[in-house]
């Protein structure tokens, strides 16, 4: 009898450890987003659109995954992936410095980076090199925790270079102060910047300066005290088989096609 008890409440024990685990990997990822155009908004009625979006969604449906997703800056969205509050961030640039607490998943697009300037201002502002900033009496904007590549990153330790950038939340801040004289031009994805300019109607208020800032692969990015590596290598096989079929890259061109659109319009 005491035999036959043991056996009830040691199937009871590992039913319900089966259970907790099951609802573990069930559990949908938390997964921080800003308003990033093209990549990451709201459209008109409310919903969460965009490339990246469209992405993760295809990912996650192919890794029998789920997500909850929730709108925050993009400086305290990596503050939450270090300390776990948060799973993943979708378009990131791998450093070495976010390698200390985030997991990278093979990469899924391209991102480049470029500076600009007002349409008046183009021929005026002589820049070759963006150490350049540093004999010179512009100041640059950009967004707060963002990465512009290891050029960017070195010079952004000396104060003489620091002493030129104005940090901003977002692109909306990055137009205001353009706009405004406070700034002479901002670094932003031209991709961005392009929908930007679709969705707002300034279009010829703004243009691209020559200077090269950046470009480089965008993955995403997992924390390491939030999720493991079992996590990584669902996603990443999910990544693998949708660029085998064509589907990220069907989703690429379908986007860009939509901003070629938008822009004719």
């Amino acid at each position: 009898m005491i035999k036959k008890v043991l056996i009830k409440v040691l199937l009871i024990s590992f039913s319900g450890l089966f259970s907790l685990q099951t609802l573990a990997k069930e559990a949908p990822l938390s997964v921080g987003w800003e308003l990033w155009y093209p990549y990451q908004y709201h459209n008109e009625q409310q919903q969460l659109v965009g490339l990246d979006f469209e992405i993760l969604n295809a990912i996650l449906k192919k890794a029998n995954l789920s997500a909850n997703f929730t709108e925050m800056p993009w400086k305290r969205h990596l503050h939450y992936i270090k300390n776990g509050d948060m799973d993943l961030a979708m378009g990131s640039s791998l450093t070495k410095e976010r390698q200390a607490y985030a997991l990278f998943s093979l990469p899924y697009r391209n991102e480049t980076v470029k500076l600009f300037v007002k349409k008046d201002d183009v021929d005026k502002i002589k820049l070759t090199h963006l150490s350049d900033l540093i004999n010179s009496p512009y100041i640059i904007g950009v967004e707060g925790g963002y990465y512009y590549g290891k050029i960017y990153q070195e010079l952004i330790k000396r104060p003489e270079f620091k002493s030129h950038i104005s940090e901003v939340l977002d692109i909306e801040q990055s137009v205001q102060q353009l706009m405004k004289g406070y700034t002479d031009g901002f670094l932003v994805d031209p991709v961005t910047m392009k929908a930007f300019v679709n969705k707002y109607k300034i279009d010829g208020e703004m243009v691209q300066h020559d200077i090269e800032i950046y470009s480089d692969d965008i993955f995403m990015m997992i924390s390491k005290k939030s999720s493991h590596h079992e996590l990584l290598a669902k996603i990443n096989q999910a990544i693998s088989q949708l660029k085998q079929t064509g589907e990220i890259k069907e989703i690429i061109n379908r986007w860009s096609e939509l901003q070629k659109a938008n822009s004719n319009q």
